[in-house]
């Protein structure tokens, strides 16, 4: 079940749910909208020749701060990642980050698939955005960029995330891709 407007107000009150900035006007009827934040995270694809996952080869990545009212442009069939102005978590409530149907409708994806977030992760949200269009977007700091819906559990769970989880010696901390380069071959 998914907390309605008034429930999520009240659980910001009680102290069951953490968001902040809490802004009334982004109240949706069961759902918050969340603002993209100044940072980004960008693959190097000129010194990058593959990623192996599974051997743990990843990109050399670089962090990019735009200013607010300043702009960052998304072109066609780029993947990277941005996040949240709003830092949220909860231990009570499963929170999901959906996208907002008007970007989606120009050909932004938000998150591809790690679109839940378990109780106890409190975070600047890692948002996994990649145009599929063929024109480029473009992104603002401080624009509505994703929603935020809040699920009540069936019980209390066993494992929380600020314990159990990746972040669990830094739970503030937001997920960046580690800085490797491919391995040569000998």
């Amino acid at each position: 079940m998914f907390l309605s407007d008034r429930d999520i107000k009240q659980a910001i009150k009680s102290g069951e749910v953490t968001l902040k900035p809490f802004l009334v006007h982004k109240l949706q009827p069961a759902s918050y909208d969340i603002s993209l934040g100044n940072k980004f995270v960008i693959n190097d694809a000129h010194t990058t020749s593959f990623i192996d996952p599974a051997n743990k080869v990843f990109p050399k990545t670089h962090e990019v701060n735009i200013k607010d009212g300043e702009a960052f442009v998304l072109h066609p069939g780029v993947s990277i990642l941005g996040y949240s102005k709003e830092y949220f978590g909860s231990d009570h409530y499963l929170i999901e980050v959906n996208g907002k149907s008007s970007l989606a409708r120009i050909g932004l994806l938000v998150h591809n698939s790690a679109a839940m977030i378990n109780p106890g992760h409190f975070l600047h949200v890692a948002l996994e955005l990649c145009n599929l269009n063929n024109v480029p977007i473009i992104l603002r700091p401080g624009m509505a960029i994703a929603q935020i819906t809040f699920s009540t559990l069936s019980s209390d769970t066993e494992q929380n995330y600020r314990e159990k989880g990746r972040y669990a010696k830094n739970n503030v901390v937001g997920f960046i891709p580690p800085k490797v380069i491919a391995k040569k071959k000998k």
